[in-house]
């Protein structure tokens, strides 16, 4: 408790501390400094509770469906979200054409139903345009309630593969006790990264259910136990999937970054009990280990608590890994009168504690309660956000940054352009570009990130900024940035 207590006393100047980081990071010699960090959310489809609200099922409704999500992102965008983690296997259904699952019924109300569209692909291109990075978010071990799985018929996972599920009340679980679960998972995985140039794959449910749900894997353990204690070889079990998902992907895309939201506690500390509920012990979910392995390249832990709940486990999180490699989830939900009694201080401090701490950024769950701007957060994460950030670069990213830009300026009316010849990452990762304008104290201003054209153009609000000081970098998939262009 003296821990917290401490902590709590220290966020005044700390929050001051994460203000001068943001109206610091700027000043330049010949490479960008500008602040690196995830502001995310997390989009769920799953009974379209942040999208679609509109069901697809004629060409007037589809345009409807795909303009609520282009408003959505606009709002994002403006927020200064930089990823979006895409809800895209929702339980034993997608959102994209796939061959190995069938439709959710969140686009057209119908399970197993088409929309008449891509909804993923629609959303890639969308949240691309923005500069925004989308990582496709895969629910791993739920699946589908009885009635669906009724309703999809020879469809569902259950039918196809009886084998790989397990009854528990209502619904359906996959087993993480059986070695082909890795195997599915993994394929799933691999379609998505191969169909679709995605930022990111971000497993959910990467684990066991927790204590209260009914979950009977005796007869799995006993065919597959070999001698192992049940809690080693559940976390084993958990460990095999994602390394199996890791290899899939990464063997198609190695610039695709894995993540997983892990419970927001990893383990008791010393001096604070998670009270039964952490990643490690409670749900077999080592995932400190797997960013120690390199299986993982960013953790999004749930950590949807406050005060002595919050503050001494995101020191833990840090403590135990990179804290660059964690993204702390923040539980916005409990602003909403029907879900909690939060008022919006609690998230403002939590928000500047993770910055000032230098952590990863953080994710909000979920997107709907950012963009209704509840009790103020969306005014708020503005100011909050008020220049851009970048996500943070891939740790042990391969071959260096991309080389420098060479551009040419004109003056075109009131605007001005840039333009510049395509350059190739040494990585061969897919290359965007950020555009700048340089400050009179010779600090940069982002002006455009992640952009794919080697074109730029704006309309200074000032005639005077026709005459200033524009550069361009090139940065690759897994984060690495150019030094500064020159003409």
């Amino acid at each position: 408790m003296r821990k917290s207590v401490f902590i709590l006393v220290l966020l005044f100047p700390l929050s001051l501390l994460a203000q001068s980081q943001v109206e610091a990071f700027l000043p330049m010699t010949d490479s960008v400094a500008l602040l690196r960090e995830y502001r995310a959310v997390w989009l769920t489809t799953l009974n379209g509770l942040d999208w679609p609200r509109t069901r697809a099922t004629s060409a007037a409704t589809v345009e409807a469906q795909q303009q609520e999500l282009c408003r959505t992102l606009d709002e994002l965008q403006a927020a200064g979200i930089n990823t979006v983690l895409f809800q895209t296997r929702v339980r034993g259904t997608v959102a994209y054409p796939s061959d190995i699952e069938p439709w959710d019924a969140a686009f057209t109300g119908t399970p197993g139903k088409s929309p008449g569209y891509d909804p993923l692909q629609f959303a890639l291109e969308e949240c691309h345009r923005r500069g925004m990075e989308l990582h496709a978010w895969v629910v791993a071990f739920p699946i589908c309630k009885f009635p669906v799985a009724k309703s999809l018929g020879s469809k569902a996972l259950p039918a196809r593969r009886p084998e790989l599920c397990v009854r528990s009340d209502e619904q359906w679980l996959m087993d993480p006790g059986v070695p082909e679960t890795a195997d599915y998972l993994a394929a799933l995985c691999r379609e998505i990264a191969e169909r679709y140039a995605v930022d990111g794959i971000h497993l959910d449910y990467i684990r066991y259910p927790e204590r209260g749900v009914r979950f009977d894997d005796s007869r799995t353990y006993r065919r597959y136990g070999q001698g192992k204690p049940l809690a080693q070889w559940r976390r084993d079990n958990v460990t095999a999937c994602v390394r199996s998902i890791r290899n899939a992907v990464k063997q198609v895309r190695p610039w695709v970054k894995l993540s997983c939201s892990p419970v927001g506690k990893y383990a008791d500390l010393p001096r604070q009990s998670s009270r039964g509920w952490n990643a490690r012990d409670a749900v077999a979910q080592d995932a400190v280990l797997w960013l120690r392995e390199g299986l993982m390249d960013v953790l999004f832990p749930m950590m949807y608590f406050d005060g002595q709940h919050f503050y001494p486990f995101v020191l833990d999180w840090a403590e135990r890994a990179d804290a660059q490699q964690v993204v702390p989830g923040l539980g916005i939900y409990f602003l909403h009168p029907r879900e909690g009694k939060w008022e919006l201080p609690a998230v403002e401090r939590q928000m500047q504690f993770l910055r000032a701490r230098g952590m990863g950024g953080y994710a909000m769950f979920r997107s709907q309660f950012l963009t209704d701007n509840v009790k103020g957060l969306l005014a708020w994460t503005h100011a909050f956000n008020r220049i851009p950030a970048l996500p943070p670069a891939v740790s042990g990213a391969p071959g260096g940054a991309p080389p420098t830009p060479r551009f040419q300026r004109m003056a075109d009316g009131r605007s001005v352009v840039l333009k510049w010849a395509a350059v190739e990452a040494p990585s061969r990762a897919p290359i965007y570009y950020n555009v700048y304008r340089r400050q009179p104290n010779g600090a940069l201003l982002p002006l455009s990130l992640r952009q794919d054209s080697c074109v730029f153009r704006c309309r200074p609000a000032l005639p005077a900024l026709l005459h200033a000081d524009y550069v361009v970098t090139a940065i690759d998939a897994y984060g690495q940035e150019s030094a500064v262009g020159s003409l």
